[in-house]
């Protein structure tokens, strides 16, 4: 088989806000940390132990922007793309690499109204209102309607 696969799945909480970064000819990128955790029951002391693995997210254009304007530090979100690792060299000279993850697509999972955004409720609300509209959440929508059906 020759063909290969650069596939990564991810449900975490963002570590911060979406920073972007605008380039000549109107193209966009926006980064931010995405935090997992892997939880165990330690078996000799049986307490439990958390280990949070942080990720580099990498949205570019339109999909930068729709994420900068709905996801907030703490929201859970999918993220699905593939692994790229740059190479760059820092203040020293010396060789650096960072591994990231490139989206290809996203879904939000944080109920709207319910973003551990720690800014106003009515700034929350105005911004969350139109995410039901535009992100790919209309799943629960769907589901009710499809209850109503006789059959």
């Amino acid at each position: 088989m020759s063909a290969t696969l650069n596939k990564v799945m991810l449900i975490g909480h963002t570590g911060d806000d979406v920073k972007m970064h605008y380039f000549e000819g109107g193209n966009s990128l926006g980064r931010f940390p995405l935090a997992t955790n892997e939880t165990y029951t330690n078996k000799t002391t049986n307490e439990r132990v958390t280990n949070t693995e942080w990720h580099n997210i990498v949205v570019r254009n339109k999909a930068a922007e729709i994420c900068e304007k709905y996801l907030k530090k703490g929201d859970m979100v999918y993220i699905e793309g593939r692994l790229k690792t740059r190479k760059w060299q820092d203040d020293k000279g010396m060789d650096r690499y960072s591994t990231e993850i490139h989206c290809t697509d996203f879904t939000f999972l944080t109920p709207k109204g319910e973003s551990n955004n720690t800014g106003s409720g009515i700034t929350g609300q105005a911004s969350q209102k139109p995410q039901s509209s535009s992100a790919p959440q209309n799943n629960t929508s769907v589901s009710e309607e499809e209850d109503d059906l006789p059959f």
